[in-house]
């Protein structure tokens, strides 16, 4: 039998080996590293998205906190971890776009280190004012940043965080200038504003939903394409005069890259089927979150995140680069 023979009669062979391969997963817990501590909005979307598919893979899906590096260390052990599926990230804006721009040449890893998955939720942000100022919407904003170029501070959850870059963002998009006090996480940021020592701050919805509608804090604008319904009665960016402007946070799972391909078309389905879940998108919409929104459906697949990544990493490079974001 020559060589070219046994290859061929080994062909067939290999193709029936992918699915059992598939069929064979999961063989062991899955593991689902959340590169930040626990509590916050991360945390929360890891976790249920790690009950629900223990559920629906009938196996142990366990969470694992990694925090560090602003994400980069959770990040970059999945990135170099065994391929087989059994080692995902919940990955966030900063560790899946802004951190590729932020930190260049200092990244662990790369975009293509890693899989996409599944995009889960997407969280808008919202610019608040302080109670002490006159400041009741973008208009007023940036009339008053320029009559005091640089006067306003504007507080946020750290350098490089979402906030950050989307107030950056607003102010190259409205040519004003303002000076960012970032703090070490949204609640002693938020505990500033209700104490009216900074007089602007952009965060999550989540985080700041709660001193919202008890009117400690003033939300003045949205950031999303559409109003929150958990905020209805705040209008968006893009309505106050910006059309187009539109920035959400965002959660999503990725798997190293060598991940076969039947392993994570597997995932994703589940995944998506998590996405359109009642359940998990009720308690997404009292977080002020809103679904994924990849496909017709509504939901999400591994080929429209891998799409969605790739526009994310190239618009938040541009503002990165643009407002000189650095993080020494």
């Amino acid at each position: 039998m020559t060589l070219d023979r046994r290859a061929l009669l080994a062909t067939p062979l290999l193709t029936l080996a992918r699915p059992a391969f598939a069929q064979a997963f999961p063989s062991r817990p899955i593991r689902i590293v959340i590169p930040f501590t626990p509590a916050g909005t991360t945390d929360l979307v890891g976790r249920m998205t790690a009950e629900m598919l223990g559920r629906r893979l009938n196996h142990q899906v366990v969470v694992d906190n990694r925090p560090g590096a602003s994400g980069n260390v959770g990040a970059e052990y999945v990135a170099r971890g065994e391929a087989d599926g059994h080692t995902l990230l919940l990955t966030t804006i900063g560790t899946g776009a802004i951190n590729f721009a932020v930190f260049r040449d200092r990244m662990p890893y790369k975009p293509e280190d890693l899989a996409a998955v599944g995009l889960m939720t997407r969280v808008p942000n919202v610019l608040m004012a302080a109670n002490n100022t006159t400041i009741r919407s973008v208009a007023d904003l940036v009339r008053e940043a320029r009559a005091r170029p640089g006067a306003i501070n504007y507080g946020t959850a750290g350098i490089a965080t979402s906030p950050h870059v989307v107030v950056e963002q607003l102010r190259l998009a409205t040519n004003i200038e303002l000076t960012h006090v970032p703090y070490r996480g949204s609640a002693p940021m938020l505990t500033e504003m209700v104490a009216e020592r900074i007089e602007v701050g952009m965060d999550n919805i989540p985080s700041a939903l709660t001193f919202i509608r008890d009117g400690k804090i003033r939300a003045i604008a949205t950031t999303g394409a559409q109003r929150n319904a958990s905020l209805p009665d705040v209008p968006t960016v893009a309505e106050q005069g910006l059309p187009g402007f539109e920035a959400t946070a965002w959660f999503g799972v990725l798997a190293p890259a060598a991940t076969p391909a039947p392993i994570v078309q597997r995932l994703g389905a589940e995944l998506n089927a998590i996405a359109l879940d009642p359940a998990f998108r009720q308690r997404m919409a009292a977080l002020g979150a809103d679904p994924p929104a990849l496909t017709p459906d509504g939901g999400t697949s591994p080929e429209t995140f891998a799409a969605f990544l790739r526009a994310e990493v190239a618009k938040w490079a541009d503002v990165v680069n643009r407002a000189n974001i650095r993080v020494e």
